[in-house]
């Protein structure tokens, strides 16, 4: 074999393996919509009320900044929450609250490559309550009006990207109380599917 065909064969292979490597990376920014559904529930210090999980549903979009393995990534969503409270003796009461959540979590892709990502996240949610819509129960009109329209939460959860999707799992906990004189961390469950446009 000549040398123009051993350089020939060098160069072909030193495309293949640098377009492979291209392939497997990842954007450094990532824009995207997502949408879901959560199971949220008011953890309340009244002996009297029990609270029960409820069905919600968000929407909005995302971004991701990825750094290798790990990436940073904000969101903001349309929020529908409900939960449910039943006093003893009485029928069950449904509270539904919209609000815009800003969600900021960092996370670390434990198994990657070109088609499939395995994800641990964790971080911060800030909701604004935009309204609120509260049952005519008097344990609940004696230590709550309205919620309050800031408040801060903690999330974590695991997800896994496949191609442009991407699903997460996550926890959800207030931080702070729906209201200083209601003493009641909301907590949820979430799944969220999403999309990356670009």
């Amino acid at each position: 074999m000549n040398k123009n065909a051993i350089l020939s064969c060098i160069v072909l292979f030193a495309m293949m393996f640098s377009k492979k490597l291209f392939a497997q990376e990842q954007p450094f920014i990532q824009l995207g919509i997502k949408g879901g559904s959560s199971l949220n529930k008011l953890n309340t210090e009244l002996a009297d009320l029990d609270d029960k999980y409820a069905i919600g549903l968000h929407v909005g979009g995302m971004a991701r900044i990825n750094f290798g393995r790990a990436y940073i990534q904000g969101e903001a969503l349309f929020n529908k929450r409900k939960a449910a409270l039943k006093p003893q003796g009485q029928t069950e009461s449904k509270l539904k609250w919209n609000a815009i959540d800003i969600p900021v979590v960092a996370g670390y892709k434990i198994y990657q490559n070109q088609e499939l990502n395995f994800r641990i996240l964790g971080g911060v949610i800030y909701s604004y309550t935009l309204n609120d819509n509260l049952p005519p129960l008097k344990a609940i009109q004696q230590g709550i009006k309205h919620f309050d329209k800031s408040n801060f939460q903690l999330t974590g959860g695991l997800g896994v990207d496949i191609r442009r999707f991407t699903l997460d799992l996550r926890y959800e906990r207030g931080f702070s109380d729906l209201n200083k004189s209601f003493k009641s961390k909301p907590q949820a469950f979430s799944i969220g599917l999403g999309y990356f446009i670009f």
